[in-house]
């Protein structure tokens, strides 16, 4: 029964002495201990198995109860300090307690003891300073007093003097003392109400009025408006009443400026009115040479009279080219019919050239002045006068490279006089668009007319294709055109050269370009009675001379210079014609000219070379395939192909070493039409041997790898062909060596032929397989029952577009286009 107490006791004691992970962290932070007997997890069988580890060990057993035992006596001994320690803790801390309270007592009545203070401390500064208070608005009012007291006698006195000075002229005392007597009279806006302030008032505007019309009078006295004659020179009076006239009524300031300069041009419109011989455009030169010698009159006499502010000589120079404007365009409807391009040019250089005088001597602040006429907002300026224009002969070389982008300084400020007098000739500059369409005209014709007598261009196998010099001189007279226009007009002008420049592209795309290329005999859909009848007598298909290539090779790079700078020269026209025209300037319609005139001529190089070879894959059909007995080397027709190829190829790429797209173009289309004729001619040789397969293969191979080389083939520097290209020819070519591959397979057993077949060449069409088996020279009964394995061995077409993508393989092939167009040139030449 006791050890069972003892047992309860210690579990009893372990399930208190259980604490929590976080509680035994802490404990072991705070006292840190490597003793077994401390750890949370111990373990009293581990540890008495680690004291007594061997039966040897438990010699000194009492040694160890004695070791226990001591350190328990220890643990109890600090056990019982401790809780002796504890006795007194309450008591203690309840007696600090009561300290604490006392302190936060006596802490708040010395904090309610200096609340108490301040507030009394605040309410006898209020009681100080509220007669302070006091004092500084009476101080305030009392200055207002006698600011405004001061200001009022200085009023009063101002105006008596005002209309005092007004009665003797005295301008230049009164331009001072009117500033100073409006700047008071602001401080009595407020004031307004009490009598004598708005008498004050009254009797300054009444004073402003006076001097008005007395200013104005003095100017009408010194400058008559009737008659010619001025006085020597300006007084010091009117110099005076001009800075009156400064400070009052901006109308008064209009008037003056108006009479004065109506006055300073009355002289002008006597000596160029309608009827004289010095009005007319061709003497424009002496109008612009008057204004400049007024100009250089005035600032000598009037310079000093009239405030600088004012910009009197600018508004002069505009109002003259108001003036001007007006009676030129009047003078212009009535003569209109006599107004020649020569004549209108010179007229308008000289504007130009008048207002860019005027842009470099004025600033143009007074063309948006209300006071005089304006003219309506002017568009950005295109005049390349004010530009850094390159020389003619700088065009011409810019020209003949194709650059209109050439880079350029950066333009000067635009010209806020453009057009200010020059817009009068933009009703009259159809009479320009004409000429230039005439102009046009006749050097077309002159191109056409050159190029007959000339003759085509020399072979040229060293620098590439030369350009035709024509297109150079047409684009630089379209430059020239254009910047002249420019200058003349930015709106519907610009909109109608336009229209004249689409003309002649074309009519140079058609007339000198496509209308000089050579003549062939044949095309692509099928041969002339002629070329039949020689075909038939053994002569060679007519192939282009050397002079004929070149000259297609250079027609060709002709029309690809046309093509960048037309597009560059629409870009420079939308820079030139006004921002709300820009979409109206398109010449994509001759781009895509120029576009079908490269087209024309690649397609009669691919159809010259194309109709050189045709010779040889003839011979290629009608030989003997069944009696070939061994294979030797490339069969002759293969050697006749890669000739013409060697001897067209390196000149047409030699003359378009320039426009290397092209002849890649060329190499392309080339192959894409060769390709497929040699299938054709391919499926003609029936029957053939295994031997004759092998040595058709033998040749396919070899034209493989001529065509993969095409593009560099007779060229000392060996480039890689495009990747483009060579897809083509290995896709083509590999068809070829695939028929041929099925044709020297075995037909028996049949199924594993069908199945070859259908693996090799993946073509559904029982026409093809048919020519696969009249080029084994099988027979119709044996084609029957292979045509039949070969439909039944056909994957099923899946539904969908995948189907209809396999059922399009039934359709007719190029190759059976072609060889129904064969079947009948022999119908033809039977007959013929």
């Amino acid at each position: 029964m006791m050890e069972e107490e003892e047992l309860e006791f210690v579990e009893e004691l372990e399930a208190v002495l259980q604490l929590t992970p976080d509680v035994q962290l802490a404990i072991e932070q705070v006292f840190p201990s490597q003793d077994p007997l401390d750890r949370a997890d111990f373990n009293a069988v581990e540890y008495i198995n680690t004291l007594f580890p061997t039966e040897q060990s438990l010699a000194n057993i009492d040694e160890v109860v004695n070791k226990i035992r001591l350190k328990i006596r220890r643990l109890d001994d600090n056990i019982r300090t401790v809780v002796r320690g504890q006795t007194n803790v309450g008591q203690d801390g309840r007696q600090a307690l009561e300290e604490a309270q006392k302190a936060i007592q006596q802490l708040f009545g010395k904090i309610k003891d200096i609340k108490d203070k301040a507030e009394k401390s605040e309410q006898m500064v209020k009681e100080i300073t509220r007669d302070i208070k006091q004092l500084d608005h009476a101080k305030r009012h009392l200055t207002t007093s006698i600011t405004t007291l001061n200001h009022l006698h200085m009023l009063a006195g101002g105006v008596d003097s005002l209309e005092a000075m007004t009665r003797r002229r005295q301008y230049g005392e009164v331009a001072n003392l009117l500033q100073g007597v409006m700047n008071v009279l602001e401080h009595f806006h407020k004031y307004m109400g009490i009598p004598q302030i708005r008498q004050l008032s009254e009797r300054v505007k009444a004073a402003q009025t006076e001097l008005g019309q007395q200013i104005l009078a003095d100017f009408e006295e010194a400058f008559p408006s009737q008659g010619t004659k001025r006085p020597g020179g300006p007084s010091n009076v009117l110099r005076d009443a001009c800075l009156v006239a400064n400070i009052l009524d901006p109308r008064i300031k209009q008037e003056l400026i108006k009479k004065f300069i109506k006055q300073h041009l009355s002289e002008y419109l006597v000596l160029f009115q309608e009827n004289q011989d010095v009005a007319w455009l061709d003497k424009i030169d002496r109008r612009y040479a008057w204004i400049k010698r007024q100009l250089v009159d005035y600032e000598e006499k009037y310079g000093r009279m009239f405030p600088r502010e004012w910009n009197m000589t600018e508004r002069i120079a505009v109002e003259f080219c108001h003036v001007t404007r007006t009676e030129l365009a009047k003078i212009m409807r009535t003569r209109a019919k006599e107004i020649e391009v020569k004549l209108l040019l010179f007229a308008i250089q000289r504007t130009t050239n008048f207002e860019g005088f005027l842009a470099k001597r004025f600033s143009g602040c007074t063309l948006a002045d209300g006071s005089l006429k304006k003219l309506e907002s002017p568009p950005p300026s295109t005049n390349p006068f004010l530009e850094d224009e390159p020389t003619p002969e700088m065009e011409e070389l810019a020209m003949e490279k194709g650059d209109l982008d050439q880079p350029k300084k950066p333009k000067a400020p635009d010209n806020p006089f453009h057009s200010i007098v020059s817009k009068c000739f933009e009703p009259h500059l159809y009479v320009y668009i004409e000429s230039q369409d005439k102009n046009l005209g006749e050097l077309i014709d002159r191109f056409v007319t050159d190029f007959k007598a000339q003759g085509p261009p020399k072979p040229n196998t060293d620098e590439g294709g030369a350009v035709l010099p024509s297109c150079a001189d047409l684009f630089v007279y379209y430059k020239k055109c254009m910047v002249q226009c420019s200058q003349l007009s930015t709106g519907e002008p610009m909109i109608a050269l336009t229209t004249i420049f689409q003309k002649y592209l074309r009519e140079y795309a058609w007339k000198i370009l496509s209308g000089n290329l050579p003549k062939t005999t044949s095309s692509s859909g099928g041969l002339t009675i002629s070329s039949l009848l020689k075909e038939k007598e053994g002569s060679e298909v007519a192939k282009f001379t050397l002079e004929e290539l070149c000259l297609i090779c250079s027609i060709l790079s002709t029309a690809e210079y046309c093509l960048a700078t037309t597009q560059q020269l629409e870009e420079k026209l939308k820079e030139k014609v006004d921002v709300s025209l820009t979409e109206r300037i398109n010449l994509t319609g001759e781009m895509d000219t120029f576009s079908t005139v490269i087209s024309s001529s690649i397609q009669l190089l691919v159809q010259d070379l194309d109709a050189a070879c045709d010779p040889a894959l003839t011979a290629m059909s009608k030989m003997q395939w069944q009696n070939v007995e061994h294979v030797g080397d490339q069969s002759p027709y293969v050697t006749s192909v890669i000739l013409h190829i060697k001897q067209n190829v390196p000149i047409i790429r030699d003359n378009l070493a320039s426009t290397r797209k092209y002849f890649t173009q060329f190499c392309i289309k080339f192959a894409n039409s060769f390709i497929p004729k040699f299938i054709t001619h391919l499926f003609k040789c029936k029957p053939i041997s295994m031997v004759g397969a092998e040595q058709l293969l033998l040749d396919t191979h070899s034209l493989k790898m001529v065509l993969l080389d095409l593009p560099s083939i007779g060229s000392q520097v060996v480039r890689k062909a495009p990747a483009s290209y060579t897809k083509i020819v290995v896709k083509g070519m590999t068809r070829a060596e695939m028929i041929l591959k099925v044709v020297m397979a075995p037909h028996e057993p049949s199924v594993v032929f069908v199945d070859n077949y259908i693996k090799l060449l993946s073509d559904c069409n029982t026409e093809t397989f048919q020519k696969i088996l009249d080029m084994k020279g099988l027979r119709r009964s044996e084609q029957s029952g292979m045509l039949e394995l070969f439909r039944q061995r056909l994957p099923t077409p899946p539904s969908g577009p995948e189907g209809s993508s396999s059922l399009s393989l039934l359709a007719p092939t190029p190759e059976q286009e072609s060889s129904r167009i064969r079947k009948l040139e022999k119908l033809i030449k039977k007959r013929l």
